[in-house]
C-alpha cells in the first residue's frame, strides 16, 4: 500500500488515543454493544457523525467555569455568543454578519424543522440534493411538506461531485418554496464553489425559492478549498437566506445541543420562535459556554485535528483504492467517506450483496447508504485515532473479500 504523505509523527499525541466510550450513553458505541462477529470480535462503530476525540481543554475549562457558577436556570443567548460567532465567521470565512442576526437553537435538525414551518405551507415542496444527511429526507413529511430530491452526479474522471443543472431547474416547480442546502455536503464531503452557489442563487431567485444552508461542517475543510458561506454572496437570494452553523462537529460537542441560526431578515427573526410551535426548548447554558470557547480559543486545537483528519482521509482513500469493486471520491471536507459499492454488489450472489450486512459480519459498522438516499453506498466516519481506523479498514477489506497488492 502506498505510504500516506502524512505520518503519525506529524500528529499531536492527544489524537492518537481516545477515552473509552462504553457505558457512557454514547449513541455511536451503544448501537453494537453486546453484538459480536462469528469469531467473537466486537463490532467497531464507524457510523454516526461524532468523533472519538476528547474535546479541547479550552472547551472543558469553559464548562468547568460555568458549572462552578452552580446555577442552571432558563438561559437565553449569552452576552458573548453572537459576538464570538461574528468574530469567528469574519476571521475564518471572511463573512461579516451583524450579531443581531444570530439566534441560538438546540440543533440543526430543530432549526430545519422551524424553517419548514416558517417558509412554507403544508403540501409545499422542500428541495435538496441527494444523497444527504437523513433529516433532510424525513423532516419534510413530518412537517406535512413534500420532499423533492435531485441527485448529485459522481464525476469519476474529475473526482468530484457535480450538479445536474437541467434536473435541478426542472425540479423547481411552483410548489417548491425552500432549498435545503448541505454545505459542505454530508455525506459526499463536497465543497460548493462560488460559481455553483451563484447559479443556485440565480435559479432560486427565478423560481421564488428561499435557501436554507446547513454549514455545520464549515470549519473542517481538508483539501485547501475555501468555504464560501451562501449568505455571504452579493445576491438577493443570499440576503434573505437562513444559515445554520455550530461548533458541534469541529470540537466534538454535539451532545451539548447548541447551534446558531443566522437570519438577516428582520421579519423572519421576529417570526422565528412562533414558528417553533412551542416545541423548541432553550439551549442549555453549557452548550453556550462550550461553543463560545471553541470559536474564541479553539483554533490551535482545530489545526491539530485537521492534520489527523487529513492523515486518516489519506489512509482510508488508499485502502478503498485497494479493494476490488469498491471506490470513493475523496471528500473535500468533513470526516466522512462516501463509499460506492455498486460494482461489488453486481458481482455478488443475491444472498451476499448487502454491503452493510457483510461489514457487520466482519466487525465494522458504517452507516448504510440507503438511509441517505444512496443505494449501494456506505458512509464511513474516520474521525477517530489512526490505530482504530486502521483496524476498521482491515475489517473493511475482510468484508469485501481478500485482495493482494504489492508493497502492502
Amino acid at each position: 500500500m502506498q505510504k500516506p504523505d502524512l505520518t503519525t509523527n506529524d500528529l499531536a499525541a492527544d489524537f492518537l488515543q481516545c477515552p473509552d466510550r462504553h457505558d457512557t450513553g454514547a449513541e455511536k458505541w451503544d448501537r453494537y454493544q453486546g453484538r459480536t462477529t462469528a469469531t467473537g470480535k466486537e463490532i467497531l462503530p464507524f457510523w454516526v457523525a461524532d468523533m472519538d476525540f476528547q474535546s479541547p481543554d479550552v472547551v472543558l475549562d469553559a464548562i468547568r467555569k460555568r458549572t462552578d457558577h452552580a446555577v442552571f436556570g432558563y438561559t437565553h443567548e449569552t452576552p458573548g455568543f453572537a459576538s464570538t460567532l461574528t468574530t469567528h465567521l469574519r476571521e475564518q470565512h471572511n463573512w461579516q454578519i451583524d450579531p443581531s442576526w444570530v439566534i441560538g437553537v438546540p440543533g440543526i435538525v430543530t432549526g430545519l424543522s422551524i424553517t419548514a414551518r416558517l417558509l412554507s405551507q403544508p403540501g409545499d415542496g422542500i428541495l435538496t440534493l441527494t444523497p444527504v444527511y437523513q433529516p433532510f429526507l424525513f423532516l419534510p413529511k413530518l412537517a406535512e411538506r413534500r420532499s423533492v430530491r435531485v441527485p448529485l452526479h459522481a464525476d469519476v474522471t474529475a473526482q468530484r461531485w457535480t450538479i445536474d443543472w437541467e434536473l435541478l431547474e426542472a425540479a423547481l416547480t411552483p410548489d417548491v418554496k425552500i432549498f435545503w442546502l448541505c454545505h459542505p455536503h454530508n455525506p459526499t464531503g463536497k465543497v460548493f464553489t462560488r460559481e455553483e452557489l451563484l447559479r443556485i442563487a440565480d435559479l432560486c431567485e427565478e423560481h421564488g425559492v428561499t435557501v436554507v444552508s446547513d454549514e455545520i461542517w464549515d470549519d473542517l475543510i481538508l483539501d485547501g478549498s475555501n468555504h464560501i458561506p451562501f449568505a455571504s454572496l452579493d445576491h438577493p437570494v443570499a440576503r434573505r437566506s437562513i444559515t445554520f452553523v455550530a461548533a458541534s462537529k469541529t470540537w466534538n460537542i454535539a451532545g451539548l445541543g447548541c447551534a446558531a441560526a443566522i437570519v438577516p431578515n428582520k421579519d423572519l427573526r421576529h417570526q422565528w420562535r412562533q414558528a417553533g410551535g412551542g416545541l423548541v426548548p432553550m439551549v442549555n447554558p453549557l452548550g453556550y459556554a462550550a461553543s463560545e470557547a471553541a470559536w474564541k480559543d479553539g483554533d490551535a486545537w482545530r489545526q491539530k485535528l485537521l492534520n489527523v483528519l487529513k492523515y486518516n482521509k489519506q489512509c482510508a482513500v488508499r485502502a478503498i483504492q485497494d479493494i476490488p469493486g469498491v471506490s470513493c471520491i475523496p471528500p473535500q471536507a468533513t470526516y466522512l467517506l462516501w463509499i460506492d459499492c455498486n460494482e461489488w454488489i453486481a458481482r455478488q450472489p443475491p444472498d451476499r450483496n448487502q454491503p452493510q450486512h457483510v461489514c457487520e459480519e466482519a466487525g465494522i459498522g458504517p452507516s448504510n447508504g440507503p438511509e441517505f438516499g444512496g443505494s449501494g453506498y456506505l458512509r464511513l466516519n474516520f474521525g477517530c485515532p489512526p490505530a482504530l481506523l486502521q483496524e476498521g479498514l482491515e475489517r473493511l477489506r475482510d468484508a469485501f473479500g481478500a485482495y493482494e497488492t504489492s508493497g502492502q
